[in-house]
């Protein structure tokens, strides 16, 4: 097989693959025995039909065209093997020569037009010292832990004025457009301060008492007339603060399984701590794949973008067509981000040499189904079954990689070096070498199960 590769962009590639006769002969013979297989001929048993009798009767050309078929994908991976390039899209394929019968001596051509993945060169990891911030937890992030959880134990209690900030009202809303009611919701708690609805809402609230009402002007979030303006009108139905019980050894037995208080902001502090230690490692990640990607280059293929700026557009507005100047700039931001960092991440697994196997893929997948309160095994079948093992493998590898790269390095914290192997792990052999082809789209097919099952 002879191919030849033209770089088109940075992140584009064509390549010409051009097949042997005796490559192509084996997928001529297996297109043959599988028409035997499906059709009947007289004075033959069905699928031991000759490869002679199977081109005179159903053509030379629906023979080769389903060894096209069947060839091409297995070629072009080949391909890309041989010639080292990692795709990030699907290609487009374009058959240019193909033999016109059993004895034409025309080699099968064609071409393979690809976004690739960028070869970058990352830095070596052997010596690399990377500092970072120490964990840290003050006496303000017990306090605020503690009023967290004396909330939870508050009380809604009805008061006779004016609404202020922190308390809760129950309203009811109108929405109108052009004098026309557009929306309307009664009976709605709601936390003055808190601007979890519409802009100038807390505007309108605030001062107001019980019974009394008022009008504003207000940009509409969602449904139909999302982004448009409207004439508002709240009224307020009853005002409630939320009553705090007192911080003493009794809250602390009612609220946890300590007898006093102090005991209880130890334990809230000992939390605290831990929590900050997981800050520190994600702080440690971020810090190494900054190091990696210090002074590099990373180019990103152009499909690949634009399908990923159509996704984060889709998690940031149910109407992407109406997207802001805003949304847009962050869709593109974020999904650009996104991709730098799985090419840093797939060629730091490459660096390592990482090895996937088919229990890290399978185990991926399960934790997947878990959070979705699905059937582990279920899920998993019904991924193989859609042919949809495709990016799970490159998630596993780059976190595999990820972490050994992370423990190839030293960290340190004020000139101290820093113990991340509760986070990291501990490098562990591979008793199963057999890695898996692809993973794709685990997540994406989650939702698809959910949704089916709840139709």
């Amino acid at each position: 097989m002879k191919i030849s590769v033209r770089n088109l962009e940075p992140t584009k590639v064509k390549l010409t693959i051009t097949v042997e006769p005796e490559e192509f002969d084996p997928y001529l013979d297996a297109a043959r025995k599988d028409i035997a297989k499906q059709v009947n001929v007289p004075g033959f048993r069905k699928g031991h039909v000759p490869g002679k009798i199977i081109d005179q009767r159903f053509g030379f050309g629906a023979v080769a065209g389903q060894a096209v078929n069947d060839g091409v994908p297995e070629l072009y991976s080949k391909a890309l093997e041989e010639k080292k390039i990692h795709p990030m899209a699907q290609p487009e394929f374009d058959v240019t020569d193909v033999p016109q019968s059993a004895k034409d001596e025309t080699k099968l051509k064609f071409t393979a037009t690809v976004e690739r993945r960028p070869e970058i060169e990352l830095p070596e990891l052997n010596g690399m010292e990377i500092a970072i911030a120490a964990p840290e937890v003050t006496d303000e992030d017990v306090d605020k832990r503690l009023e967290t959880l004396r909330q939870r134990f508050g009380t809604l209690v009805g008061v006779d004025r004016p609404a202020a900030k922190g308390d809760y009202a129950n309203i009811d809303l109108s929405a109108e457009i052009n004098g026309e009611v557009v929306d309307s919701q009664e009976g709605v708690s709601y936390e003055l301060g808190s601007n979890t609805m519409l802009d100038g809402l807390d505007e309108a609230l605030d001062g107001l008492s019980a019974g009394e009402e008022t009008t504003f002007e207000g940009t509409l979030e969602d449904g139909e007339h999302e982004g448009e303006k409207a004439t508002v009108k709240v009224k307020v139905n009853s005002v409630k603060a939320e009553e705090l019980p007192e911080l003493n050894d009794d809250f602390a037995q009612e609220a946890s399984e300590f007898d006093t208080l102090d005991e209880l902001k130890a334990d809230i502090r000992k939390a605290a701590g831990e929590d900050a230690k997981g800050r520190q490692a994600t702080e440690a990640r971020d810090a190494f794949l900054a190091k990696l990607a210090e002074g590099l280059e990373i180019p990103v293929p152009k499909g690949v973008k634009a399908t990923a700026v159509e996704e984060h557009l889709k998690g940031l507005t149910p109407d992407p067509e109406k997207a802001t100047d805003e949304q847009k700039q962050q869709a593109e931001e974020g999904a650009e981000k996104e991709l730098k960092d799985q090419i840093l991440l797939d060629t730091l697994a490459e660096k390592m040499d990482v090895q996937v196997s088919q229990a890290d893929v399978f185990n991926f997948l399960a934790s997947i189904a878990q959070q979705y309160g699905m059937d582990p095994n279920a899920f998993i079948q019904a991924i193989i079954k859609n042919g949809q093992l495709g990016s799970a493998v490159q998630e596993v590898g780059r976190s595999k990689g990820l972490l050994a790269g992370m423990r190839a390095v030293k960290f340190t914290a004020n000139g101290e070096e820093v113990d991340l192997s509760a986070f990291l792990g501990e490098a562990a052999e591979d008793e199963e070498a057999e890695s898996v082809e692809a993973a794709s789209a685990a997540a994406a097919v989650a939702d698809e199960l959910s949704a089916k099952d709840g139709e």
